[in-house]
């Protein structure tokens, strides 16, 4: 981050919405510099009192965050492909990390489900071989 840490930049902090690298440089500037500090506090302030900028809201409320049911058609592969190339902008090019998150828990279950459904069809398999074999039962 060679920019300066300005106002929205710190409540992109405070959002968490920063790529790690990023997030660490800002808490080491506001080890070593009490003016940022305070300008965090103001930010935080800002936050308590409720600001109602469009930005502010935007943010807040995630408005560009596609749902998670969005995200899980996107890892189907079920979506129309306008809407896959934008969850894979957000995903990638965005790096948001509330979306990050959901879709790496939606990918673990989806490799969870995976993994019991093999299981489920070797033990249905081993346990009906028998009537598979096609010998008449007595």
């Amino acid at each position: 981050m060679t920019t300066e840490i300005n106002r929205e930049l710190l409540h992109a902090y405070l959002d968490d919405s920063l790529p790690e690298s990023d997030t660490a440089k800002i808490e080491q500037a506001l080890r070593a510099s009490e003016t940022l500090r305070q300008q965090l506090k103001v930010a935080m302030q800002e936050r308590d009192r409720g600001e109602h900028t469009v930005g502010a809201i935007w943010r807040r409320e995630r408005l560009s965050c596609p749902t998670r049911e969005q995200l899980g058609s996107h890892l189907l592969e079920t979506l129309d492909p306008n809407l896959s190339q934008y969850i894979a902008f957000h995903l990638e090019t965005v790096a948001c990390p509330f979306c990050k998150a959901n879709f790496a828990d939606l990918k673990a279950q989806q490799e969870e489900a995976a993994v019991h459904t093999k299981t489920r069809r070797s033990k249905i398999f081993k346990s009906s071989a028998g009537l598979l074999s096609g010998k008449p039962r007595a």
